[in-house]
């Protein structure tokens, strides 16, 4: 019988959804809301193209966030970047979620808001 080559011995939709979610890492490990989703992004990019799709979707997410936030905290100066820091937070979470839960059910899901510097 041939084995089915599977991401770290995971069920594709698994690896996905762990990939979406991985992003809550950096509430645990500083950095880690970046680091791992790309590790395993890197990791598995060449040998699944469904990994390749939603790993580039969610690094253009992180790297869009970290531009909004960073526009965000110039304009603390004049009190809306509080606003706007709060809601890239909240952004965050809910996109991360809502991508966890299209990738457990096999589709992708593009993040909107999201700057496509990865193609």
């Amino acid at each position: 019988m041939s084995q089915q080559i599977r991401p770290w011995g995971m069920d594709m939709n698994a690896y996905l959804v762990l990939m979406h979610l991985s992003q809550f890492a950096g509430f645990v490990i500083p950095l880690g809301g970046f680091i791992v989703p790309i590790i395993m992004w890197i990791a598995n990019k060449n040998d699944f193209p469904e990994i390749d799709q939603h790993g580039k979707n969610i690094v253009n997410w992180i790297i869009s966030a970290t531009i909004y936030s960073i526009i965000s905290v110039i304009l603390m100066v004049v009190l809306i970047g509080f606003l706007t820091l709060a809601i890239v937070g909240l952004l965050g979470v809910i996109f991360a979620i809502i991508g966890a839960l299209k990738a457990n059910q096999g589709e992708y899901w593009s993040y909107p808001l999201s700057i496509k510097l990865i193609k």
